[in-house]
């Protein structure tokens, strides 16, 4: 079936880069583009009219949120101790907050966010603090077939740890470490690559996504690289995202984490790395080159969350200019590719002292092209004859969007993951007009509030001091009831 979707903008690739139509279309049959221009006089099926709009690759995030986030809690405290494991719940009190059933909601419930906010291929990210360990085998096949019902792209393997970051009873910091499980959670790991590699007509791939650094032992790491070259699949880490990783690493293997990951074998074209803002040593943590970053499939870059937790990557087109694939993640809720976009154009502007750092067209090419070139995939990230049908249609007609300049720019600047009206997967239309098909958005959020305070009261069970969650999360204002 051949579908013609038009729009005022389309952001079409004509072999080298984006570039874009006025007042054009984009035409798809199957699974498939098939032309992208003016005009267009072959048979359609079915015409999208999306009028004053901007039509688009989807946007690919490798840092995808897929729970529910907990950056609302942890990204204002002074003294973040009292929200990761105390020792003794590690030791002798862990256990699963969330039945199975109520897990796989939560993932339903953030995937679906993924597609309102026109992520069409995602590289899934969720915290462990809520789990027994890290995530199953059974858990991420919940989710396979979740994707699979939505139509998301997306690359799939349950995380695994050999350790968990704790705090003793007298307030200091440590690693609580269990090697069996992290060798039992590559085990997993490879197992679902295995079992669930092209699953949904190829909309499912597999991944090795092991945790933090410094919660994985060397020998893990090793068995990672091994593993992943077997498989022929992408590993992601994240790695040199904060001063305490750094110190860590420094203690235990004398080595900058870079150089942990060549000894174990990861440091090339396999690896992603979430985050990457720390160069150097704990003492001038952001002097050194980027230059070999430029081994990897890429730096995976999520501004949005960075800022909120008081950071940000020093800087944008350093990187870029030493040849490192920058690629984006969304890495928290709401999962909004085009907010997190303009954070990082603002943010390389603040840096660098620069306007023109950061260019809204290079942080456009990182949320399609650099993520696309991250997987190794030729046929995502754009808009092209060929490529995979997977496209974006942004709207551009609300009044808060103002005058329409520059597209890309427009999008930046005036727009949010909320204009995003149509997307269409695999040449499957998995939104339209905002509507999910078999999607009851109120039920879900509804759910979705009862699950949040079951999670946020969790944490007392875990904090080394037992405290209320009203004393580990006082309100912003004095709450008063009544008349």
């Amino acid at each position: 079936m051949s579908t013609l979707v038009k729009a005022s903008f389309v952001i079409g690739f004509d072999g080298d880069d984006h570039v874009v139509h006025r007042d054009a279309c984009v035409v798809y049959d199957g699974d498939r583009i098939v032309f992208v221009g003016r005009s267009y006089d072959g048979p359609i099926d079915e015409v999208i009219d999306a009028g004053e709009a901007i039509v688009g690759p989807g946007f690919i995030d490798l840092d995808a949120l897929a729970d529910i986030d907990h950056a609302i809690l942890d990204t204002w405290h002074a003294d973040s101790r009292g929200l990761v494991w105390s020792q003794d719940y590690a030791v002798t009190r862990r256990r699963a907050v969330f039945p199975p059933e109520e897990t796989l909601f939560m993932r339903e419930y953030a995937l679906t966010q993924l597609i309102r906010n026109g992520v069409t291929t995602a590289m899934p990210i969720a915290a462990e603090t809520h789990s027994a360990w890290a995530e199953s085998y059974e858990e991420l096949a919940g989710v396979v077939e979740i994707a699979g019902r939505l139509g998301l792209r997306m690359y799939l393997g349950p995380s695994y740890r050999s350790g968990v970051p704790v705090v003793r009873a007298d307030g200091t910091r440590d690693v609580h470490w269990e090697i069996a499980l992290g060798a039992e959670g590559l085990a997993d790991a490879v197992r679902f690559v295995r079992d669930f590699d092209g699953a949904f007509d190829g909309r499912i791939r597999g991944a090795l996504l092991p945790c933090r650094i410094e919660t994985v032992t060397l020998d893990l790491l090793r068995a990672t690289a091994q593993a992943a070259g077997e498989l022929g699949c992408p590993v992601r880490l994240h790695c040199m995202q904060g001063l305490t990783e750094l110190r860590l690493l420094r203690e235990w293997y004398g080595r900058h984490p870079l150089d942990v990951l060549a000894e174990a074998g990861l440091l090339g074209p396999r690896l992603l790395i979430p985050h990457a803002l720390y160069l150097g040593d704990p003492d001038t943590p952001f002097e050194g080159s980027p230059d070999r970053l430029a081994a990897l499939a890429g730096i995976v870059h999520c501004p949005l969350t960075m800022v909120r937790y008081g950071d940000a990557l020093r800087d944008f087109d350093r990187y870029r200019a030493a040849g490192v694939n920058v690629a984006l993640g969304t890495d928290s809720f709401p999962p909004d590719m085009i907010r997190n976009m303009d954070y990082g154009n603002n943010l390389a502007k603040l840096v660098t002292g620069r306007l023109d750092a950061g260019s809204a067209a290079d942080y456009y090419r990182a949320a399609t092209l650099g993520g696309a070139r991250a997987l190794g995939r030729d046929d995502l990230g754009r808009l092209a004859p060929g490529a995979k049908a997977d496209l974006v249609v942004v709207g551009l007609s609300g009044p808060h969007t103002g005058p329409v300049d520059d597209p890309i720019r427009t999008l930046l600047m005036n727009c949010s993951g909320t204009d995003v009206d149509t997307v269409v997967i695999d040449g499957r239309v998995v939104m339209r007009d905002r509507v999910i098909p078999g999607v009851h958005e109120a039920t879900m959020r509804s759910r979705a509030q009862t699950y949040f305070e079951t999670m946020k009261a969790a944490y007392s069970a875990r904090d080394h001091m037992r405290r209320d969650p009203a004393v580990l999360f006082p309100a912003s204002f004095r709450e008063v009831r009544g008349t």
